[in-house]
């Protein structure tokens, strides 16, 4: 039988949203190419804002953004048994091929089912605001309930209905689960997006705290990432007599809402600078706006007062991490979950993309550049990240895992 002279590491990245994608990649990197042999395997739609990955990387099925973000705005299961079966099967494919000592998955649900399946140990990186160890309430996101009875009403529903949801959002995989002969999960949504051998929470404690973590679960820190882009040919023509914002609704926000977000920042002494994802052709712009389809992220947001973004982990991350308040035009629950936390810290303030105005906009970017007490607190919690080299914990994880250091427990989150 032939001795393997470096251990394989199997990064999985449900492309579904740059995000997942984007952790994935920067994993990767974080790994030392001389003591493991490192493949990344997800859809290739993201692959071209990123450093070549070289011939590690291996194509696998993810259903598209559109899609996943119609089901998320429909309040719908993610995924329904026959897609997740189909995923277990791709899955099932790559594990045979490549034949990893590890996987690690980001939102890849059906490495619940595959894995096991294929006997090899799974790491499911994760916010751990999806954790059911987390120390938080959950809003009710965008759906057409809350536009018909509003947010406040809403709320008061989805509380009491919460738990029913959520089980009902974990029964796909739990059928495909018991399809395959595995227990299944208890019937919460939030242990299918956060069940592994390992869980690692890419996240820091100050900003979602949890209770009662069990041994195999840790604090991962945020994995920053940025695009591998040019920066375009006006960036060294901005002015600089004025607060400078960065506007981005990633690939998960709603894209329709830049042309109303443009022209109600042109009432302002701001210049904006949008990254518009590749996902809308804008026409006529403000004088005081300047557009292209990417920005690299850790630039542009040093070089801003204030981020504008969907809300999401990602950006809002690298905005702190770089001193920068946010506003979020939240649309989905993670989003929601994400700029509440940073709304605790003091750091951003939290908009509703279904039923914000400009005058809103408007108003919450005054109230932002004109009280230091944001700018402040996003210095803050970069001072906090700071404290969290998430390559770093990520590399002394996988050596502690394929050393055995981390030895045997109960799974807390089976029924």
């Amino acid at each position: 039988m032939q001795t393997r002279n470096r251990p394989i590491i199997l990064l999985v990245a449900e492309a579904v949203t740059l995000a997942h994608f984007a952790r994935i990649a920067t994993l990767a990197r974080t790994l030392d190419p001389s003591s493991y042999e490192i493949i990344v395997a997800s859809d290739p739609r993201f692959i071209n804002l990123e450093a070549p990955l070289g011939d590690g990387f291996r194509p696998i099925r993810s259903i598209s953004p559109v899609e996943f973000a119609e089901t998320l705005a429909r309040g719908k299961p993610l995924y329904n048994a026959e897609t997740l079966t189909q995923y277990v099967e791709d899955d099932l494919k790559l594990l045979d091929s490549v034949k990893p000592d590890l996987v690690v998955g980001d939102f890849r649900l059906s490495l619940a089912v595959s894995a096991p399946l294929s006997k090899v140990p799974y790491v499911a990186v994760v916010n751990a605001y999806w954790s059911p160890f987390a120390d938080i309430s959950y809003p009710v996101p965008d759906l057409p309930m809350t536009r018909i009875l509003g947010v406040h009403l809403a709320q008061k529903l989805f509380d009491i209905a919460r738990p029913m949801v959520f089980a009902l959002h974990a029964r796909p995989l739990n059928q495909v689960r018991r399809r395959y002969g595995l227990p299944p999960l208890r019937a919460d949504l939030r242990n299918a997006y956060t069940w592994g051998d390992y869980t690692l929470y890419a996240d820091i404690p100050e900003l979602v705290p949890t209770r009662s973590l069990p041994t195999r679960h840790h604090y991962l820190g945020p994995v920053l990432w940025s695009t591998h882009t040019l920066l375009p040919d006006w960036w060294d023509r901005l002015p600089e007599d004025k607060p400078l914002i960065f506007l981005t609704l990633g690939s998960s926000g709603r894209a329709e809402l830049l042309p109303m977000v443009l022209t109600a920042l042109a009432r302002l002494p701001v210049t904006i600078m949008a990254a518009t994802a590749g996902k809308i052709e804008l026409g006529d712009m403000p004088a005081n706006a300047y557009i292209t389809d990417y920005l690299p992220m850790n630039i542009a947001t040093r070089r801003s007062q204030l981020v504008i973004s969907n809300g999401g982990s990602l950006t809002t991350y690298q905005a702190v991490a770089s001193g920068a308040p946010v506003i979020g035009l939240c649309s989905n629950m993670d989003q929601l979950l994400n700029m509440n936390a940073m709304e605790r810290l003091g750091a951003g303030l939290s908009l509703r993309a279904g039923e914000i105005s400009s005058r809103e906009l408007v108003a919450a970017v005054k109230v932002i550049l004109g009280d230091p007490s944001y700018a402040q607190a996003a210095h803050r919690i970069g001072l906090l990240l700071k404290q969290y080299d998430a390559g770093q914990r990520f590399r002394k994880i996988v050596s502690d895992i394929l050393a055995g250091e981390n030895g045997p427990s109960s799974d807390p989150l089976r029924s």
